[in-house]
């Protein structure tokens, strides 16, 4: 690979452990999938399906299901020079519950800490930083140390270059309060381009769930993309000079776990394309239902003619 990624991400990875029966507690069932997942590192195999070269920055256990991570995350085309190892924690797994079409309960393993909290700033590399055209981070990042001066460490490294991506991902078991959140949040957002997320991750932001009012406060902390996912009315996405709304790409849905890491992928994919607001928000909005119609999210993105015949196909 390059030595520069085209996206370098920072942050979740671990194994997601999903039933392979719908309808039913965890208590109920019999077999289960394994799969790569966590937030950052679903959006760098999203990336990767695009044709793009990610990398993540985050930490493993050493022990198998450490090496199983490394090994998916290099056969999914994502580089791993930066995926070090912890030498005392151990590798996080996530289950969930299938409950189509909109309930999908999730139950973290991450106690004491998980080795993605355990990232350093010293193993920040400024140039890869600097000079990926993507820098990917998250609001999960932030809840505690060292990850927080991590991402301080490689916000001050990138100096706003465009284009610099918060996804919002408020996760509430990661945190004390909301409120903790968004004084953490604060000074994090002048230093972005770009953030995305739903209604209440903007209200854990800004303090707003109106989608509007909540594009425009990001906006006027300094964000020039503030995206907001509106659920069944589809996204909104607002910069100074331009406002898009896409509505919502209906598909039977399977599992929604991961949609949104594949919308991240796909936004990314048109920012690097250079492709407009309204090509790549109806791109990345098609892209989250895709993998909202399969059970698993790592291994479900879809590649860019996936995507662009189910525009296609919408369109007739």
């Amino acid at each position: 690979m390059s030595s520069v990624p085209d996206v370098l991400a920072i942050g979740r990875l671990g194994v997601d452990i999903y039933p392979l029966q719908d309808g039913v507690g965890l208590e109920k069932v019999e077999t289960f999938g394994k799969y790569l997942g966590g937030t950052a590192a679903n959006v760098t195999v999203a990336t990767a399906r695009h044709g793009h070269r990610p990398a993540l920055l985050a930490r493993v256990g050493d022990d198998p299901f450490g090496r199983y991570l490394r090994g998916e995350l290099e056969r999914l085309g994502v580089d791993t020079r930066y995926v070090g190892t912890d030498p005392e924690l151990q590798t996080p797994v996530t289950f969930c519950e299938i409950f189509p079409p909109d309930d999908f309960p999730l139950y973290f393993y991450r106690e004491p800490k998980a080795p993605d909290m355990n990232v350093t700033p010293d193993e920040v590399d400024a140039d890869a930083v600097r000079e990926a055209r993507i820098l990917w981070i998250t609001t999960t990042g932030l809840s505690e140390e060292p990850s927080r001066s991590t991402l301080h460490t490689a916000l001050a490294a990138r100096e706003r270059r465009p284009h610099t991506i918060l996804d919002l991902d408020y996760r509430p078991m990661f945190w004390e309060s909301p409120g903790d959140a968004t004084a953490q949040l604060e000074p994090v957002l002048g230093q972005v381009s770009v953030a995305v997320g739903n209604r209440e991750e903007c209200e854990v932001a800004v303090g707003e769930t109106e989608p509007q009012r909540a594009a425009d406060a990001l906006l006027e902390r300094g964000i020039e993309i503030a995206i907001v996912k509106q659920g069944p009315k589809g996204v909104l996405a607002k910069t100074r000079d331009e406002q898009v709304e896409v509505p919502t790409h209906f598909v039977d849905v399977v599992n929604g776990l991961g949609a949104g890491d594949a919308f991240g992928g796909a936004l990314c994919h048109g920012l690097l394309e250079g492709w407009n607001l309204e090509r790549t928000l109806r791109f990345a909005n098609v892209a989250g239902a895709i993998v909202a119609s399969r059970r698993e999210c790592s291994t479900a993105m879809p590649t860019p003619d996936e995507v662009e015949q189910a525009i296609a196909g919408s369109a007739v």
